[in-house]
């Protein structure tokens, strides 16, 4: 990734992880973000127009018995809106939306007020949520995902189709690779020590760690099928009981803070890229 220009809480294109400087912002004490559409008035938007769009999309689910079914969605909308913080804080045109809270999990249904939402019904809400963008002006998208179980691809081939819309699909956990690596010596993939750290980092309140399980699998596919490298959905009560997948022994707030930080600079500068660009001008030059 490079940014379109450095600046204060733009992270230079060399260091894109870097953990930016600027200050996090604390309640309202600011008054409404005219970037953060859940708390801009029309007179804002209309003052400074957006060119970018942000959709956090999460999920609803278990997360081990320690952490909230909401992990997917707080993770979302912490990373989307701390880019923008930055991003606009450097001079980029950028709107959060409000977030998805529902993902796929389909094979997830025994688990108790988990709510499935079908790649049908996603591509319906995308396409409209795109339509309307397009509608508006507003020709640049960026779906930063908090859920492993969405599969964006298909729906963004589509929706750029219809829309005419530039759409990028970024997973949290892929930001900042190298600060991953170093930062945690087993992220696992689902409320293992990554989403753990970063909970104990954004909502400590919400966490009971008294309770985590080891997040263990119990059962796999034979080898047979894995030397293949053959995919299928696992069944989660039966290979995930605790409904984990990664010890998150080792966690802290500290280190889930780190991580934070080095994604967020991350995304701010692909967010400053995207919105720098002229109209009309594809992504890839």
């Amino acid at each position: 990734m490079t940014a379109s220009s450095s600046g204060p809480g733009n992270p230079s294109p060399a260091t894109p992880c870097a953990v930016a400087e600027a200050p996090r912002r604390a309640g309202n004490l600011g008054g409404p973000r005219a970037h953060i559409l859940h708390e801009a008035n029309y007179a804002q938007l209309l003052a400074r127009r957006p060119n970018v769009a942000v959709l956090p999309w999460g999920a609803t689910e278990a997360h081990n018995w320690h952490m909230p079914h909401g992990t997917d969605v707080v993770e979302a909308v912490s990373l989307a809106e701390r880019a923008a913080d930055l991003a606009v804080a450097a001079g980029a045109r950028v709107i959060v939306l409000p977030a998805i809270p529902y993902g796929n999990n389909a094979q997830q249904q025994d688990q108790v007020a988990t709510v499935h939402f079908s790649t049908a019904t996603a591509l319906a809400i995308l396409r409209d949520v795109t339509d309307s963008l397009a509608r508006q002006g507003i020709d640049r998208l960026v779906i930063v995902n908090g859920h492993g179980g969405n599969d964006f691809k298909p729906m963004v081939r589509d929706c750029q189709l219809t829309s005419g819309l530039t759409i990028l699909v970024v997973d949290f956990w892929r930001l900042c690779p190298d600060v991953l690596t170093a930062t945690f010596p087993d992220p696992g993939d689902h409320a293992g020590q990554l989403e753990t750290s970063l909970l104990l980092h954004l909502r400590p309140e919400w966490m009971e760690m008294e309770r985590a399980g080891r997040g263990e699998a119990a059962a796999r596919l034979p080898d047979g099928i894995r030397q293949a490298n053959a995919w299928t959905p696992r069944p989660w009560s039966k290979v995930q009981p605790d409904t984990g997948s990664g010890d998150p022994a080792g966690s802290s707030a500290a280190l889930g803070a780190r991580y934070f930080e080095a994604a967020a600079a991350s995304l701010a500068t692909l967010l400053s890229t995207v919105s720098g660009l002229d109209r009309g001008v594809d992504v890839f030059g």
